[in-house]
């Protein structure tokens, strides 16, 4: 498909799952209701950002997949006859836990997975307590959309997780995140840290010739361990064209429910350098 319509879910959450997931699916419902073909959530949407403290007892969030919240997203995603791309804390064995993007189909069916490869490990981001990198590799997701690219948050770093997903033959780019402030940061920090996130990811777009996706959460949530100020996120959602021009852009403290459609046959001024580059990989 040419054309794309594309709904970006910017949620906040709490310490409430049920409320998590509630607010996840009315956003998902108010985005199919206004065309959206294709919907995605913010990283671990079904939680607060639990990573900010090295806690035990956080791995009783994670649930194997299929589970119970896979089965919902699954249904939710037949029942509106859309692509949805969701993220959940994966229970794989014991002992082995993933940061799990899972892209259901119009027909409720798992299109695939992708386990998040780049896992911070940062003051308020202890990600390398609960996740093990993921073991599937930069393959772009097929779907009756499309094959996507789907990557999460820390991934957005780094320029080679979009190559290949690219080189893979992804139509689109998408980044479920969650990423935010240090309260305590000045307000200069705290912009360059956002203008360089919003870089990065348009840098990829036009390095690729791809449109990005990037589905943020918003507000703040606190350090239950106290070690930190916890983090304001900034929401911020964004989707680039293929020539990394800012499509839409997401309000920085609110939650918003937005379709943004997306044409995939726009000019791309990168598209000849990418065959080329595709040809003389091979």
């Amino acid at each position: 498909m040419t054309k794309i319509k594309v709904g970006i879910v910017q949620q906040k959450c709490s310490t409430s799952k049920k409320t998590n997931i509630e607010m996840s699916i009315e956003g998902i419902h108010q985005c199919a209701s206004n065309g959206a073909q294709l919907v995605v959530l913010p990283e671990l949407h079904v939680s607060r950002y639990f990573c900010q403290q090295e806690a035990i007892g956080n791995f009783d969030l994670a649930e194997s997949l299929p589970g119970p919240t896979y089965n919902k997203f699954a249904e939710i995603a037949k029942s509106l006859n859309i692509v949805l791309v969701t993220s959940l804390f994966e229970r794989r064995s014991a002992g082995l836990f993933h940061n799990t993007a899972v892209v259901f189909d119009k027909d409720g069916r798992e299109a695939g997975r992708y386990r998040k490869m780049h896992i911070p490990d940062d003051p308020g981001y202890y990600e390398k307590f609960y996740f093990t990198p993921g073991d599937l590799g930069f393959k772009p997701i097929t779907t009756s959309l499309g094959k996507l690219g789907v990557l999460i948050c820390w991934d957005q770093w780094f320029p080679e997780a979009a190559r290949l997903m690219a080189m893979a033959g992804a139509n689109l780019l998408i980044y479920p995140t969650a990423i935010g402030y240090d309260p305590q940061d000045t307000h200069t920090e705290k912009s360059r840290q956002h203008d360089a996130w919003m870089t990065s990811q348009r840098a990829h777009a036009i390095a690729n010739g791809v449109p990005v996706i990037s589905v943020n959460r918003v507000g703040f949530e606190e350090d239950l361990s106290h070690q930190t100020k916890g983090i304001d996120f900034w929401g911020s959602s964004f989707v680039a064209g293929p020539q990394g021009e800012v499509l839409w852009k997401a309000d920085p403290n609110e939650m918003v429910n937005q379709v943004v459609e997306i044409d995939q046959n726009q000019d791309r001024s990168s598209e000849k350098d990418l065959a080329i580059f595709k040809r003389s990989a091979h």
